[in-house]
């Protein structure tokens, strides 16, 4: 995949499978048999990878009810305390309730701001490989590591 990463997207990929001996089908088989492998296991990794994002972003919508209700409490508990009188304790618990109530959010927006980006990435490239074209050489030297 990191090799595949540094091409441009536009580039089209191919796969080169050395066997150091004749294999027992045909050429034509044994590359039909290899495509069909090789497009069948990034199809697969694509949509394990997209069930994963999806996962994801669920997770992200739930933690971000909970984040809110949360939010939403804590703004009020910390309006309760002020509405009670200004003092130097009751200043202090409700700036720490404000404060609880954003850190609840902080699970939910690193979601949705950052944690979704490298998996729909990843899901793109999976797509890319699996269209990719595959052969089989037979190399009489062996296999190239």
């Amino acid at each position: 995949m990191d090799w595949a990463r540094e091409l441009p997207r536009s580039a089209e990929l191919g796969l080169a499978v050395h066997l150091s001996e004749p294999p027992p089908e045909s050429d034509a088989e044994l590359t039909s048999l290899v495509d069909e492998a090789v497009r069948h296991h990034f199809a697969y990794r694509r949509e394990r990878t997209h069930h994963e994002l999806r996962e994801l972003l669920r997770r992200g919508r739930v933690s971000l009810l909970i984040g809110l209700a949360f939010a939403g409490a804590c703004v009020a508990a910390a309006n309760t305390l002020v509405a009670g009188g200004e003092t130097t304790l009751r200043a202090i618990v409700s700036e720490s309730m404000t404060i609880l109530g954003w850190v609840a959010m902080w699970r939910p927006l690193e979601i949705f701001l950052y944690d979704w980006w490298p998996l729909r990435r990843r899901e793109l490239e999976f797509a890319r490989l699996a269209q990719m074209r595959t052969r089989v050489v037979c190399d009489a030297r062996g296999a190239r590591g």
